[in-house]
C-alpha cells in the first residue's frame, strides 16, 4: 500500500527536467539514426506501400464506395497514421529496451548531470520525431498517387506529432515493465494490431457491432485517422478539433507515467 501511495505521489511531483539536457538526449539518438536511416526508412516504408497497392488498388476494385469515397481514397490517409504508429512503437519498445536493459545507455546518461526525467523525455521526443518523419514520408507517397485533395493536408504533421507522442508514451510504459524482448509480442498482439485492424483504418468503425464500436474511441490511432482523413480529402469539420483535443489531453494525462516507471525499473 505504501509503495502505491509513493508511486502516485511521484506522479504528482513536477518532473526534474532541464530542456537543454533533454535536447542532448534527443540529439544523441538522432546522431545514431543518421548512421542507419536508410535501412530504418526502408523497413517502415515498404510495408504500408504494399498495403496501399494490395488493398487500395487490388481489393479496392471489388469494394463499393465508402462514405462516397473510392476505397483507396478512404484507405490511404489512414495508412499515413498507421505507418507513423508502427515506426514509433518499434522504436520505443525494442530499441528503447536495448538502450535501457542491454546497452546500459540510460545508466550511462544518468551518471552525468542528465536526470532520468531528461532521458525519458528525450526518448519520447525522439519516438515522436520518428513517427512524424515516417508518416510524412508516406504522406509524400500518397500525394504522388494523386490522393491528396486539399491544402488542409499541409497540417497533417500536427495530428501525427500528437499521435506519435501518445504511442511513444504507451510504448515506454510497456518497456518499463518488460522483462525481455519476447514480452513485446504481447504488446503488439494485444494492443497495436487490434488498433490497426479496428480503429477505422480499413473500414468505418460504424460497421462494428454496437457493443464494440465505442472501443476504438479510446485509442490514439482512431482519433489520428479521424483528423488526417478529412485533412487529406478536404472534408474538414469542427469534429477535427475534438479529436485533436483528445490526443492532446491524452498526452498531458499520461506523460508522467513512463518517467516514474522507468526510474523505478532502473532502481530495481
Amino acid at each position: 500500500m505504501a509503495s502505491k501511495n509513493e508511486f502516485f505521489r511521484e506522479l504528482l511531483t513536477p518532473p526534474d527536467l532541464s530542456w537543454h539536457l533533454v535536447l542532448r538526449v534527443f540529439h544523441r539518438n538522432l546522431v545514431v539514426f543518421g548512421k542507419t536511416w536508410k535501412a530504418n526508412i526502408m523497413f517502415n516504408f515498404v510495408e504500408p506501400v504494399l498495403y496501399l497497392w494490395a488493398l487500395g488498388f487490388g481489393l479496392g476494385i471489388y469494394v463499393t464506395r465508402i462514405n462516397g469515397l473510392a476505397y483507396i481514397e478512404f484507405l490511404a490517409p489512414a495508412l499515413i497514421a498507421s505507418s507513423s504508429m508502427f515506426s514509433t512503437t518499434y522504436e520505443m519498445t525494442y530499441d528503447s529496451f536495448a538502450r535501457m536493459a542491454y546497452k546500459k545507455t540510460f545508466h550511462g546518461m544518468v551518471a552525468t548531470p542528465v536526470s532520468m526525467d531528461d532521458v525519458v523525455t528525450g526518448e519520447i521526443l525522439y519516438g515522436t520525431f520518428k513517427g512524424v518523419l515516417y508518416g510524412t514520408v508516406f504522406f509524400a507517397v500518397v500525394a504522388a498517387f494523386g490522393l491528396v485533395k486539399s491544402p488542409w493536408a499541409l497540417l497533417v504533421p500536427l495530428p501525427l506529432a500528437l499521435m506519435a507522442m501518445s504511442f511513444s508514451i504507451l510504448s515506454m510504459i510497456w518497456t518499463s515493465i518488460a522483462p525481455n524482448y519476447d514480452s513485446f509480442g504481447y504488446f503488439f498482439t494485444l494492443f497495436i494490431s487490434p488498433m490497426f485492424l479496428f480503429a477505422g483504418v480499413f473500414f468505418p468503425v460504424e460497421n462494428l457491432p454496437p457493443g464494440v464500436r465505442v472501443l476504438p474511441w479510446f485509442t490514439p490511432l482512431y482519433h489520428a485517422v479521424e483528423v488526417i482523413r478529412p485533412l487529406v480529402l478536404g472534408q474538414v469539420t469542427r469534429s477535427v478539433l475534438a479529436d485533436l483535443a483528445w490526443l492532446a489531453v491524452f498526452v498531458l494525462v499520461t506523460i508522467r507515467f513512463p518517467m516514474v516507471m522507468v526510474k523505478k525499473r532502473l532502481i530495481q
